[in-house]
C-alpha cells in the first residue's frame, strides 16, 4: 500500500506533469508565468485546491449521486478556491492583484476537475491525497520553471534580483504572450528529448 501511495505521488512529478505530459492547465501557465513568484503563487494555490478537493471527493465518492457528480465536484472545488482567494487577499495582496482573474478560474481548471473525476472519485483517501499533492507540486514546478526562464531572459532578473550586468538588453518578447508559447514549446521539446 505504501508503495502505491508513493507511486501516485511521484507520477505527478514527471510521468504525468500537467502542462508537459497531460498538456493541461495551459491557460494559467501561459498567462501568469512572467515571473517565478507568479508561477509559484499560482502553483501553490492550485496545489491547495487539488489536495483538498481530491480529499473531499474521495471521502464523499460513495455518497454523491452519479447524475450530479460533476456539479458536486465543481461546488467542492469552488469552495476551496474561495478559501484560497480570501487567504491571498488577506496575506499576499500584491500577488493576489497580479494573478487577478486566474485565481477564481482555478474552479474550471481541467487539471483540478479532471483529477476529481478520473482519480479521486474512484480511489481511496490516501491515494487521492498523494495524487493531488504530486500533480500539484509537478504543476508548481513547471510554472516556476517556465516563469524562471521567461523572467531571466525577458527581464534580466530572477525573483526580482538582476542576474546580468547593466549592459544586458532584455529580450522582452519572452514576457509577452507569444513568448510564453515559444517557451512552453521549447520546454515540451526538451522533455520529449529526455524521454527518447
Amino acid at each position: 500500500m505504501a508503495k502505491t501511495i508513493t507511486q501516485e505521488f511521484v507520477k505527478g512529478l514527471w510521468e504525468e506533469i500537467p502542462p508537459f505530459r497531460l498538456v493541461l492547465g495551459l491557460c494559467p501557465i501561459l498567462a501568469v508565468t512572467k515571473t517565478v513568484e507568479n508561477g509559484i503563487g499560482m502553483g501553490l494555490a492550485t496545489t491547495f485546491v487539488l489536495v483538498c478537493s481530491n480529499f473531499l471527493v474521495s471521502l464523499l465518492r460513495n455518497i454523491i449521486p452519479p447524475k450530479v457528480r460533476i456539479a458536486c465536484y465543481i461546488v467542492i472545488i469552488a469552495t476551496f478556491v474561495t478559501v484560497v482567494e480570501l487567504v491571498m487577499q488577506a496575506y499576499t495582496y500584491p500577488l493576489f492583484l497580479t494573478l487577478g482573474i486566474f485565481i477564481p478560474l482555478i474552479v474550471v481548471n481541467c487539471i483540478v476537475l479532471g483529477r476529481a473525476e478520473a482519480f479521486a472519485s474512484k480511489k481511496g483517501i490516501l491515494a487521492s491525497l498523494a495524487d493531488g499533492l504530486g500533480i500539484g507540486i509537478g504543476f508548481t514546478l513547471s510554472l516556476a520553471a517556465l516563469g524562471a526562464f521567461r523572467e531571466v531572459f525577458g527581464s534580466g532578473t530572477l525573483l526580482g534580483i538582476p542576474v546580468f550586468g547593466s549592459s544586458f538588453q532584455p529580450f522582452t518578447f519572452m514576457i509577452e504572450a507569444p513568448g510564453a508559447f515559444v517557451c512552453l514549446g521549447l520546454m515540451l521539446c526538451i522533455m520529449n528529448l529526455f524521454d527518447s
